[in-house]
């Protein structure tokens, strides 16, 4: 079988603390691997103690990308915050909650929480 290590986009010692601890995360390579910027994000009930109950999407998955769990991982929220400072005044929104950035913005609007990501 053979091993994968992925490549991020900001490379671990320089990842910064700009949020408070606020738990885990999923965000898919595209964010992570590719530096995509965060378009699409919801939050639902936690799965864990551990787990903050985001999601974060570059908007540009398809179904199969999405499906295939070799393109996800699980970070602390305050990596993807790093990512796309964007989000930060989005995170304490309780769960359900789903936004979309705007377009040529930093901005995001909250959409239907049920929509599809893909």
């Amino acid at each position: 079988m053979e091993s994968h290590e992925k490549k991020f986009a900001i490379p671990g010692e320089n990842i910064r603390r700009l949020i408070p601890p606020t738990g885990s995360c999923y965000a898919t390579d595209r964010i992570t691997v590719d530096g995509a910027k965060v378009r699409f994000m919801y939050r639902v009930a936690p799965d864990n103690e551990l787990d903050s109950g985001w999601r974060f999407f570059a908007g540009d998955e398809s179904q199969d990308y999405a499906d295939d769990p070799k393109n996800w991982a699980i970070y602390d929220a305050n990596t993807i915050a790093n990512y796309d400072p964007d989000i930060i005044p989005y995170l304490e929104t309780p769960a359900p909650c789903a936004f979309e950035k705007l377009p040529k913005s930093h901005k995001y609007r909250p959409v239907d929480p049920h929509e599809d990501a893909g």
